[in-house]
């Protein structure tokens, strides 16, 4: 058979479709990724936790008995325990061996207001500590409210007390003291 005499002929001449490629302007997608892309960056460099650097002596400081203290002196710590019922209890140097006894304060200006500006004028006045101040570690319970911490937040605003800590763990001693007042 030839070639010619076949019953294909109408479909050899017909047109055949043309398939058209089609063309994706791929800058669009581009751009946009580039931009998700700073975003991410920017929101995650942002997102990092800031950290303060806590201003705490020098280790290295020597007393007159010899003794080399790492850490705050406890002649100039005093410790103020924040429980519920607004009660204040304050101890100057370490409860083991405390340079006066344990007091109940209250909050405002004859209370703990008063004490802090006391013991800070002590301190600036002793020879060794002339030009440092009172370091203050405040102890917040469980119990305790947020209006006691912030008020204070406010008397070393008000005291001008430069340096304390916010510390949430109590000794037993400290619990049984609490305890009993």
């Amino acid at each position: 058979m030839s070639e010619d005499n076949n019953d294909f002929k109408l479909i050899r001449n017909k047109p055949r479709s043309k398939k058209l490629h089609p063309k994706i302007d791929l800058a669009a997608m581009v751009s946009v990724s580039f931009l998700l892309i700073i975003f991410f960056m920017v929101t995650n460099e942002l997102s990092k936790p800031q950290a303060m650097d806590l201003g705490l002596p020098s280790c290295g400081d020597e007393s007159d008995s010899g003794t080399i203290y790492c850490g705050p002196r406890f002649e100039r710590t005093l410790t103020l325990l924040l429980d519920d019922d607004n009660k204040v209890i304050s101890y100057f140097g370490l409860l083991d061996y405390p340079n006066e006894k344990p007091k109940k304060l209250n909050f405002g200006k004859d209370g703990i207001r008063k004490e802090l500006i006391s013991k800070n004028k002590t301190i600036k006045e002793d020879s060794d500590f002339s030009n440092r101040g009172l370091i203050v570690i405040i102890k917040p319970s469980k119990k305790c409210n947020y209006g006691n911490l912030v008020d204070i937040l406010d008397e070393m605003a008000i005291t001008k007390i430069e340096t304390y800590a916010i510390i949430n763990d109590y000794t037993p001693e400290e619990v049984k003291l609490l305890a009993s007042k």
